[in-house]
């Protein structure tokens, strides 16, 4: 004969299930076998059980959002080398990566230097700390974002398509300076900016200032539209450091010998 135990047990699974509460489930015997051990009142029993839900909750959102934010492996603040970059204020990235005081406001973060100084993984860390703070994030390299909304364009979805960015609060578009001069391509980089501007977030990394964006955007007036829109509210990095990738391949290729922060790196001329 069933006991009336077994019984109830059986019927909270099943209300469980219908309540979509896994973690509940799953825990709940353990949590009632403590709670009978050490007389543990009722809210305090449900206090925890709860607490445990809305943790694991937490923990599978961030999850699921780290998986569509599509960011490059391996690259976090702690693995950045700020003394690299000594115009980077480090106190000013780590107040950045909460994320409260900009991405509300759907200000925007601009990043310039040369190739290899350290802006991509930059971009990806910020998306990184951003995505464990509970904001939401896609990381895609400009030409691959610019692919598609041309071929949203061609499916008369453009619009459509760009709506569906809205529920990243920070799209980081990365290489912003190998987009082609071609007038088709640009105009729709233009019109995701006008329709993020001041409501989402846009971090931008490109190895021109903004006197070359006309290497970018060939239409002048559209390449003034652009830029005044992105630094209306926007914070903006100068990284023109020495290749972080070229000094660490010299470094590597000198072997042991003074220590990497004496050494000096000639180039011929």
């Amino acid at each position: 004969m069933t006991s009336p135990n077994a019984i109830d047990a059986g019927r909270l699974t099943l209300a469980l299930n219908d309540l979509r509460l896994p973690a509940i489930k799953t825990i709940w015997p353990d949590f009632a076998a403590r709670a009978d051990k050490e007389g543990w009142p009722a809210a305090r029993f449900l206090a925890a059980l709860a607490e445990h839900e809305m943790a694991e909750r937490a923990s599978r959102r961030i999850q699921r959002h780290l998986d569509e934010a599509r960011l490059p492996p391996g690259k976090t603040l702690d693995s950045f080398d700020f003394s690299a970059v000594p115009m980077i204020s480090k106190a000013q990235v780590m107040a950045l990566a909460a994320g409260d005081s900009w991405l509300e406001k759907g200000a925007n973060l601009l990043m310039f230097g040369p190739p290899g100084g350290g802006k991509s993984h930059l971009a990806a860390a910020l998306g990184l700390a951003l995505v464990e703070n509970g904001w939401r994030v896609l990381f895609t390299r400009t030409t691959d974002l610019v692919q598609k909304l041309q071929t949203a364009r061609r499916d008369l979805q453009l619009e459509a398509a760009i709506a569906k960015l809205d529920k990243y609060h920070l799209l980081i578009l990365d290489d912003l300076a190998y987009v082609s001069k071609d007038q088709a391509e640009t105009s729709v980089i233009f019109e995701l900016i006008g329709a993020r501007y001041e409501r989402r977030s846009l971090l931008i990394t490109a190895n021109q200032p903004f006197g070359e964006w006309g290497k970018i955007f060939p239409d002048q007036a559209m390449t003034l539209a652009a830029v005044d829109r992105l630094i209306h509210h926007a914070t903006i990095f100068e990284m023109n450091v020495e290749s972080y990738r070229r000094r660490t391949a010299i470094e590597r290729k000198r072997g042991p010998g003074r220590p990497p922060t004496r050494a000096t790196i000639k180039t011929s001329s």
